[in-house]
């Protein structure tokens, strides 16, 4: 959930590192480091706090030579953030120090293990047993050590590891934990992610799950379990790096809201031709499928809950939504005729990744939903469809979110097809009416530009709700998560339907009810709903399309989308809501791109 960054060339490691560092913030973090390998051994400097104070702390210490380092931001999952346990961690002599993502789970077993052996432990963290061990089993000889030292390892880890007696060198290793070496001109790096060094290279090698490597300045050699030297294909990075810059936007989030037109535009456009949806290389026949099962974490699960709707309407398929984090655990019933769609930005979410394992060993085909090519969702699923969304930086997701959204919408309206339950001329009405939305989306925003001031009017409050009907609901669900995740404020979303069955018991003067209303089957009913709760005071927020005017006239104020197809408003109904989220919590001074105790991929479970 963290993200670690490494360096082996001819410049000085550590200005390198920390630049890496800065790139990697978003991932969320509550501690950094960085170690440098120089002619006097490796030193360090760490820090609980920001990037820019471990840059300060670097200065004061007079700075780190070396050529080859490591650096890492943490996210605290054993021991509290501190200096102590920040990483990099070193081993007792100072002959190794170790960087690390993931969650050895067997850590506990070792370090009791160890202490035994006389062997003393700094830190709280489970990272600290692995330079203990590589310092253990060192007999000279680096790879023999390295070797035994992951053998004993379960869990998660991606590992950055620097030796004193190789000062030219920077070991990695990988399971469960994304990982991924650039390839230099007489410098190599590695990071957690790309945009640690894309300013440096594009050129890159994914490791697999069980694969180490050793870097050098002018050279990469990557190894499998056994110890055998393999051949890696390169791939390079296609995006432009200014797609992880803010270009004049103040926070990434907002930035990325407003990059929804586009990277609606990408996701769509290439998948529409001559009035059909073509996905190229899915070779999935839905005749053989009775029962389709959409899994994913966060937001995603929410892009998969809308999606249930639209593909049970359009397919006719039975569709069930479960929590990845959940399904892992059921004793579920799936067989060959059963399609798992599984839904991640970044592809490597912990929970999904294992929940697609335990659906694929019972005999399930899945289909992945994902933003990066290469990423390990994409490589264990048996058809991907892409979302090309580019890069998305901030924690809160926006794009990844309504991207995912009309994959999903592009899946139904091409199983449809595929099934016969739409005619060619339903299809091409409704692939017209795709091709629009990255322009509707763009109207969207244009027209919520009172959003700042219902922000301002309402940044104070304590608890909110969320109510909608049917696809109204799903987008409640994600729009609370929006505004909970990134301003603190509490909010829960309700299926409108229930507040009778208790909810309305919280509904006090002064609360306020953002009511979703563009579901237009079903919008009678949530009118009853918003009169219902401005009976007892509540003020009431609406969403809706602007062609419905009863709304307007009852709410208190309003939040507006164009009108669209009854299947496609969800992805145009959470913009406003985005923006309102960000612009309460800019208005309550929170770190919108890096809520606390949040993190942007969470590879651990």
């Amino acid at each position: 959930m963290c993200g670690i960054v490494g360096y082996t060339g001819f410049e000085e490691a550590g200005n390198i590192i920390i630049e890496g560092l800065k790139r990697l913030e978003y991932r969320g973090y509550d501690s950094a480091g960085v170690a440098v390998n120089g002619n006097d051994g490796i030193s360090m400097v760490k820090t609980r706090g920001k990037v820019e104070v471990l840059e300060s702390k670097v200065r004061e210490n007079g700075g780190l030579s070396g050529h080859s380092g490591i650096g890492h931001t943490r996210w605290a999952t054993h021991g509290q953030p501190s200096d102590v346990n920040a990483h990099p961690h070193m081993s007792e002599s100072g002959k190794f120090a170790v960087v690390h993502n993931g969650i050895i789970e067997n850590y506990a077993e070792l370090r009791s293990e160890l202490s035994s052996k006389g062997i003393t432990f700094l830190s709280e963290t489970d990272t600290e047993v692995i330079v203990a061990l590589l310092e253990y089993y060192y007999d000279g000889n680096i790879k023999k050590a390295f070797m035994k030292t992951v053998s004993r390892l379960q869990g998660s880890y991606a590992l950055g590891i620097l030796c004193a007696d190789a000062p030219g060198s920077v070991f990695l290793a990988k399971n469960k934990s994304p990982l991924i070496i650039g390839i230099g001109a007489g410098d190599n790096y590695f990071a957690s992610d790309i945009t640690a060094f894309m300013s440096y290279t594009r050129n890159v090698i994914d490791l697999e799950d069980g694969e180490f490597a050793e870097l050098k300045p002018d050279e990469i050699k990557v190894f499998d379990c056994l110890g055998r030297k393999i051949e890696k294909e390169e791939r390079r990075i296609t995006w432009d790096v200014s797609a992880a810059e803010k270009n004049g936007f103040e926070h990434f989030m907002l930035k990325e809201i407003y990059e929804q037109p586009n990277a609606l535009k990408q996701t769509i456009e290439p998948r529409i031709k001559g009035g059909r949806v073509v996905l190229d290389d899915i070779e999935l026949n839905l005749k053989d499928i009775n029962r389709i099962v959409v899994t994913a974490c966060g937001s995603a699960y929410h892009a998969g809950y809308a999606g249930k709707y639209i593909i049970e309407k359009l397919c006719r398929i039975n569709t069930e939504v479960e929590l990845a984090s959940e399904i892992r655990y059921r004793d579920f019933v799936m067989d060959e005729h059963t399609l798992v769609i599984v839904i991640s930005q970044s592809g490597e979410t912990a929970d999904t990744i294992a929940a697609m394992k335990e659906c694929k060993g019972h005999g399930a085909k899945v289909f992945a939903i994902c933003n990066v090519v290469g990423s390990t969702v994409a490589k264990l699923a048996d058809y991907v469809l892409y979302t090309w969304a580019g890069p998305e930086i901030a924690v809160a997701t926006t794009k990844g979110y309504t991207t995912q959204l009309a994959a999903m919408t592009l899946f139904a309206v091409w199983g449809a097809s595929q099934l016969g339950m739409i005619n060619e001329e339903t299809e091409r009405e409704q692939t017209d009416e795709l091709l629009r939305l990255p322009a509707v989306a763009q109207r969207t925003l244009d027209l919520n530009t009172s959003v700042m001031e219902l922000a301002a009017k309402y940044h104070e409050m304590k608890s909110l709700f969320f109510i909608g009907r049917n696809l109204d609901y799903c987008v409640a669900l994600e729009g609370s998560l929006k505004l909970k995740e990134i301003s603190y404020i509490h909010s829960e979303a309700y299926a409108a339907g229930e507040l009778k069955h208790g909810t309305i018991a919280l509904i006090e003067p002064g609360r306020l009810v953002i009511a979703l209303c563009c579901y237009n089957r079903l919008f009678e009913k949530t009118m009853s709903n918003i009169e219902q709760v401005k009976a007892r005071g509540a003020n009431v927020l609406a969403v809706a399309d602007v062609e419905n005017k009863k709304v307007i006239s009852e709410a208190d104020e309003a939040l507006l989308i164009p009108k669209v197809n009854e299947f496609f408003f969800p992805i145009l109904e959470i913009i406003p809501l985005q923006l309102f989220a960000y612009y309460v919590a800019k208005e309550n001074g929170c770190d919108i791109d890096k809520p606390k105790n949040l993190a942007k991929s969470v590879t651990v479970e």
